[in-house]
């Protein structure tokens, strides 16, 4: 076998086990110490939304997932208690991700999208107040487990205050992940086309 395609295969092996959960669903003890640290107000989730998380966690099933939110800037964000400075919504935004790239990246998760709002929702059914909104924006995780893993550092329960000051409201609702946006697919059809384009080139340059 030619080399490029051995790199080729190894290079998209390591990028499946970095972007593949290879350790299963949370485990009920998993699930146990989360509910234990929600239950002693030590996470970011309420008490109110409790029974929403647990069944979510519970039907983990091990992939990954995408977390769609919706959010509405506050264009006037109260001063920091702990600092007593103020500052624009984008620079708290820009404070809170400072932390959220590098924790995201590590464990294969990522931006899908992200993008301005044009105009209120055009189809809206109930809910006056969830008819606003500044910005919308797709989160890939590789797992719940990850996902758990970035919320339970000390460094995001301190940042999360901002992301909170810098906000009016926000909805965040985790979807099971769509085919269509398989990064996996992607690498792999990228891979491929230029595996045969070097094999290509080579059979030319033999002409």
């Amino acid at each position: 076998m030619r080399i490029h395609w051995i790199i080729s295969i190894f290079s998209y092996l390591a990028f499946i086990i970095w972007y593949t959960n290879l350790s299963g669903p949370l485990s009920p003890a998993e699930i146990d110490l989360v509910m234990e640290r929600i239950d002693k107000g030590e996470s970011t989730i309420s008490k109110e939304d409790r029974s929403n998380f647990l069944e979510f966690l519970r039907n983990d099933d091990g992939g990954d997932f995408y977390m769609v939110n919706f959010l509405d800037v506050n264009e006037n964000p109260p001063i920091m208690e702990k600092t007593g400075e103020s500052a624009s919504a984008s620079d708290l935004l820009d404070y809170y991700m400072e932390y959220m790239y590098p924790e995201l990246f590590i464990r294969a998760s990522h931006p899908v999208f992200v993008g301005n709002v044009s105009a209120s929702a055009l189809d809206h059914i109930g809910a006056e107040e969830t008819k606003e909104w500044d910005r919308t924006a797709i989160m890939r995780y590789r797992s719940i487990r990850d996902m758990l893993e970035i919320a339970n550092n000390e460094i995001f329960s301190e940042r999360h205050e901002y992301k909170i000051n810098a906000l009016i409201k926000t909805i965040a609702i985790p979807v099971s992940a769509p085919l269509f946006l398989d990064f996996r697919i992607v690498i792999f059809l990228f891979l491929l086309t230029l595996t045969l384009l070097v094999d290509k080139l080579r059979v030319r340059n033999k002409i």
